[in-house]
């Protein structure tokens, strides 16, 4: 009998798991739109799922970010606007800044080696060498996500890798990867790279808050041409 239970329990925290994932890159993709009330007895068929597993899913939604709840609304995706994404533009210019100089006296080898790698593969980009966008894909192959890894500190991991990660993502996909600054960010990654490697972290430091300072400044001159 508690196989059977501790087995039912499993299965549940991975049916859970897979619905985070998978409501996860939708909301971040704009297949399920920003501002869209969230239905868990429509998720629940869709899914075939039960209403704890789905809840569940949708605790650690929200705990990204990525959901808000309101009195007498529910569940809704967070709205995208100009003043959510430079509120993320400035706490990210702090709290990465923060990350390179922490990077830069707690690196290791492993670390840069990878970020080397990182960076050769993105250079292969089509879009990149023609200068028009720089993508980088999820987690370990993005460059912010590894730079903070580097740092070695756990809080600005969690604040950074888990709270607020998926929520620049999901201004990043929806508002579009073209850039103008394609060419430019990589080459200034290159530069980041290159301090910690030296064990410069005041310059990593300024040299990453000047990065995303840069990228919040073509963001807003986007926002505004849309107007």
């Amino acid at each position: 009998m508690e196989g059977e239970q501790l087995q039912a329990i499993e299965t549940s925290q991975s049916l859970a798991e897979r619905l985070f994932v998978t409501l996860r890159g939708e909301i971040v993709e704009g297949q399920i739109a920003a501002g869209t009330k969230i239905s868990e007895p429509e998720l629940a068929r869709r899914f075939n799922a039960s209403r704890g597993s789905l809840r569940e899913a949708l605790m650690r939604l929200e705990s990204l970010g990525l959901l808000e709840r309101r009195v007498n609304v529910g569940a809704r995706v967070v709205e995208l606007s100009e003043r959510g994404l430079l509120d993320l533009y400035e706490v990210r210019e702090a709290l990465e800044g923060m990350a390179c100089r922490l990077a830069a006296q707690y690196h290791t080898d492993e670390d840069l080696t990878e970020l080397r790698q990182m960076l050769a593969h993105h250079e292969k980009q089509e879009g990149l060498q023609a200068g028009q966008a720089y993508f980088q894909p999820e987690g370990d192959f993005d460059f912010h996500f590894r730079i903070v890894q580097a740092s070695k500190n756990d809080l600005l991991i969690d604040t950074l890798c888990n709270r607020l990660y998926y929520r620049v993502r999901m201004y990043r996909y929806q508002l579009g990867m073209a850039s103008p600054r394609a060419k430019r960010a990589f080459r200034e990654h290159s530069h980041i790279i290159e301090a910690i490697e030296a064990g410069d972290g005041e310059l990593a430091e300024l040299l990453m808050r000047r990065h995303i300072r840069a990228s919040r400044n073509n963001i807003e001159k986007k926002l505004t041409r849309d107007h």
